[in-house]
């Protein structure tokens, strides 16, 4: 994996705020674009679970009330929110 690099790429990702899509591969179609990051799948599902275990980012799978099926959303924790703006360049 691109370890931290990869990482990066998912904070920065959520940093603007959630991102969404239907499935996992249609979430890291979404960082790419928003990031331009050339990461594999795996790269950056390896990404996303470093990133949940370490507190960074909520569950990415969740069953919203009513609906009727799952939904793909990268979301910041407290933690992910300081650690972006942590490492991400100031901006004037």
């Amino acid at each position: 994996m691109d370890g931290p690099a990869a990482e990066m790429a998912i904070l920065a990702a959520a940093w603007h705020g959630a991102l969404r899509a239907d499935n996992a591969e249609d979430g890291y179609d979404r960082i790419r674009a928003a990031t331009g990051a050339g990461y594999d799948n795996a790269a950056l599902a390896e990404a996303v679970a470093v990133c949940l275990a370490r507190g960074l980012i909520r569950e990415p799978v969740r069953l919203p009330e009513g609906a009727l099926q799952c939904h793909w959303v990268l979301e910041l924790t407290q933690a992910g929110v300081a650690a972006a703006r942590a490492r991400m360049p100031a901006q004037h």
